[in-house]
């Protein structure tokens, strides 16, 4: 007799074949309130409607040009108006780039992302970085580029070079936005995400807990992403990494029960997308990371390093995935 946990689910989903709902705030909020136990079984159940419970798709993330950054979010170790001790550096060469990518391939990653520094590409850096999005479509992984704000017809350009997904995270809710980043607003960067879609590209869009915000703060979080015109094909959920010379390298640290809780909202919410654990996996130990995906996770960026913070080896995150039972998609 087969059991349920046994199900295969699809792995990919048309977000127009299931119905949409827009959620209030107070909405999302309530979810949050809900008992933890209680959270996580309607989490799961509506996981296992649409996903294959034991599949967690496995993305690399690669920082093809390194700090430098105008921009002043608070979280972020690329800026260049903090002390990070972090070394500048320019856009990497295309066959350094492939490179890593068929490494990352070789140790069962899917999607490769390549990320870049800056308030959004010029001319001569986003030619090279088609250049990437092909060399690395041809190897047969998914792509992802964030890249910053697009204008123009970049969107367009990216589509036809066959970029997949296009990361560009709103980070948090609209009210505690300003308190985070000043040198560009929320509209702007729904603006590029409404170019992104407008170009046939899937997004990939999510944000960052534990920067001193609320719950209903993060309540506002989930609700703005689950009500955009179609909800982002990924969610990635970063829990804040303290960077040591930005504003945010004394905040608190989020309960990890509250993160959980972020992820089963999400899970809820956005029923058909691939809600990813992000920034700040490296200091989960294995039980919070195993309720995650009991919670509805089902993606992780996979590989040693993210754009400039730790991640889990690769080796610990094959063995985790042996232990409970998961398989890479």
């Amino acid at each position: 007799m087969t059991s349920v946990c046994q199900s295969a689910k699809p792995t990919t989903l048309d977000h127009s074949a299931v119905e949409r709902r827009k959620w209030a705030v107070a909405e999302v909020e309530a979810l949050f309130e809900l008992p933890f136990m209680d959270l996580v079984f309607r989490a799961q159940q509506v996981h296992r409607e649409h996903f294959d419970p034991n599949a967690v798709q496995r993305s690399t993330l690669l920082s093809i040009k390194t700090g430098g950054c105008s921009e002043d979010c608070s979280y972020c170790s690329q800026s260049a108006r903090y002390k990070t001790g972090l070394d500048r550096q320019q856009l990497m060469a295309i066959e350094e780039v492939v490179e890593k990518a068929k490494a990352a391939k070789a140790k069962g990653s899917s999607r490769f992302c390549m990320g870049a520094a800056w308030k959004g590409p010029k001319e001569k850096e986003l030619e090279t970085v088609l250049a990437m999005v092909r060399e690395v479509k041809a190897l047969g992984m998914e792509t992802c580029v964030t890249l910053g704000m697009l204008k123009g017809d970049q969107a367009l350009r990216l589509k036809d070079a066959g970029l997949d997904y296009y990361n560009h995270n709103i980070d948090t809710a609209p009210e505690f936005y300003g308190q985070v980043i000043t040198t560009h607003t929320l509209a702007d960067r729904l603006d590029t995400l409404d170019q992104v879609r407008s170009a046939g590209i899937n997004v990939c869009s999510g944000g960052i807990v534990g920067m001193g915000e609320g719950r209903k703060s993060r309540a506002g979080l989930i609700a703005q992403l689950a009500n955009m015109p179609t909800p982002p094909q990924s969610v990635p959920i970063n829990n804040l990494v303290a960077v040591p010379g930005t504003p945010l390298a004394d905040v608190e640290k989020l309960d990890p029960f509250e993160f959980v809780r972020t992820i089963a909202a999400a899970r809820i919410t956005m029923p058909t997308s691939f809600v990813r654990l992000s920034a700040g996996r490296q200091q989960m130990n294995d039980e919070m990371q195993a309720l995650c995906f009991l919670a509805g996770a089902n993606s992780i960026f996979y590989g040693d390093q993210l754009l400039t913070t730790d991640n889990p080896d690769v080796d610990h995150d094959q063995a985790l995935f042996d232990r409970l039972g998961l398989r890479a998609i």
